[in-house]
């Protein structure tokens, strides 16, 4: 039985340095994942993923994480912080463009901006979409990807899932339900 991250921060606030381990080996590829579409420069990718560790566990030393059953959206918050601050510095924004095809959300959602406050406004509502789709079940995460950025039928993800389309149908709506729902409970807002 795997522990529940309440459970690996509380030992490794007590000391135990093998249970921040294992909160790593849990969300590595998904903050990665996350860091990399945002930057898409793998040298600068693992430079901001060594830095958001080192300020989560600063950050968990110093009791400053409340624990809401949130830990990987903190954590993904903490990064998009760190790339922020990274594009201030050389005063440029990213581009929302990315190899990996799965985090590009904001491509399909918004128009690309001409100022400098947009574009921030955009990354942050690129970043809370992100942290959201990231929260829904892998079913229906696996299918709300695969329809909206491969651009496949529901007959094909059917298929692909070895499911029948009404489950694919499904599990589109019920994606759909979740993200409405959590942006509804945590108050966001993702026009400009």
């Amino acid at each position: 039985m795997s522990l529940s991250d309440t459970t690996l921060i509380a030992e490794f606030i007590s000391g135990s340095s093998n249970s921040f381990s294992m909160l790593l080996d849990r969300y590595q590829k998904r903050v990665y994942g996350f860091i990399f579409s945002k930057v898409n420069d793998p040298d600068l990718a693992d430079d901001i993923f060594q830095d958001t560790f080192i300020k989560v566990v600063k950050s968990l030393r110093l009791g400053k994480y409340k624990d809401e059953g949130r830990f990987l959206s903190w954590v993904i918050r903490i990064a998009h912080n760190l790339i922020m601050d990274h594009y201030r510095k050389i005063n440029r924004l990213p581009k929302h463009e990315s190899r990996i095809e799965n985090f590009d959300v904001l491509g399909r959602l918004i128009e690309q901006s001409t100022s400098i406050e947009d574009s921030m406004i955009e990354t942050q509502i690129h970043a809370d979409l992100s942290i959201l789709i990231e929260e829904l079940p892998d079913n229906q995460k696996e299918v709300l990807l695969m329809r909206l950025f491969k651009d496949m039928s529901f007959k094909e993800i059917a298929d692909h899932t070895d499911v029948s389309i009404n489950t694919a149908l499904g599990r589109m709506r019920y994606a759909v339900i979740n993200l409405r729902k959590m942006i509804e409970e945590r108050n966001l807002i993702f026009t400009q």
